[in-house]
């Protein structure tokens, strides 16, 4: 009743909430991406996305197909490997930043153990732009990180806004400098939020600085700072700070996957992670429990 390839379209169309950008994922004309998933929903019987010309956003039955279309390609990939007869070997190092310590790549590495129990993993959580030099200097084989500005090469995940954060009673004074919670340097939220707030011309001050997020959580947990963070990602208990409070846009930020020097062993590992991670990206971006996902 379904087709892998249309499920798969509509997997990247649901994460990166753009035709032209799951067009540009997949590797095919846009119009490639539209014939996909207007066949779905009529395989459906129901209309998966609203979109006009400046939004794509899911309905509720395209919230319940996330589910769906995860279990029917996972099933389709078990079947596929054992048929053909394909075991994974080697050893695969992966790195994923900060970001994610609190989604649910945790389930996604788990099913990729269960279905590739001789791939030797190696996780390494990093800041995003660490990630980026350990991939450059051959220490890892796949990263899932923040692409910094100006950059085009990595498999994009999602595109998500960047907002400032904090605890729902904290206050901005418009005449003090604004308090920071930031990750230290490469990272690259911390250059963002330093860059837009001097190209406002506001003062600011670090409040707290960890390479750690759950360190940066516990402080604006506190009210000492707010932080620069995904919209799609914000930790329980903080907020999107309002309009009102006077602070520069962010701009948006890029999710992608980004692969490593060529290695023995680890290059179909790597795809497959890979693969995997692209299947079950909703999962990162949006909480457990709604939609029909578990």
């Amino acid at each position: 009743m379904y087709e892998p390839a249309q499920l798969r379209t509509f997997l990247a169309v649901a994460q990166t909430l753009s035709f032209t950008r799951a067009a540009r994922r997949l590797g095919v004309r846009q119009s490639t991406v539209s014939q996909h998933v207007r066949r779905l929903e009529e395989a459906a019987g129901r209309q998966l996305f609203t979109r006009d010309t400046h939004r794509v956003d899911l309905t509720v039955d395209g919230e319940a197909m996330l589910g769906f279309a995860r279990t029917i390609l996972e099933a389709h990939e078990r079947a596929s490997a054992f048929f053909t007869g394909t075991r994974l070997r080697g050893r695969l190092r992966f790195g994923a930043s900060e970001d994610f310590v609190l989604t649910r790549l945790p389930e996604i590495l788990q099913a990729f153990r269960r279905d590739h129990p001789e791939v030797e993993l190696e996780l390494t959580v990093e800041l995003s732009g660490t990630l980026h030099q350990q991939l450059a200097a051959g220490r890892l084989d796949l990263v899932l990180a923040k692409r910094r500005t100006g950059d085009t090469h990595g498999e994009l995940v999602w595109q998500d806004a960047l907002t400032w954060i904090g605890a729902p009673t904290l206050r901005v004074a418009p005449d003090r400098p604004v308090p920071l919670v930031i990750f230290p340097p490469p990272a690259i939220t911390r250059a963002r939020a330093l860059e837009v707030l001097e190209g406002q011309g506001r003062s600011w001050r670090v409040a707290c600085t960890s390479g750690s997020l759950s360190g940066l959580i516990a402080a604006a947990h506190a009210g000492l700072g707010v932080m620069a963070h995904s919209r799609g990602l914000v930790p329980p208990g903080l907020v999107a700070l309002p309009a009102r409070a006077g602070l520069p846009d962010l701009g948006e930020v890029d999710f992608v996957l980004l692969h490593g020097r060529r290695r023995d062993g680890a290059q179909q590992a790597a795809d497959a992670l890979a693969a995997a991670i692209l299947a079950g990206g909703d999962r990162l971006i949006r909480p457990p429990g709604i939609g029909g996902r578990s």
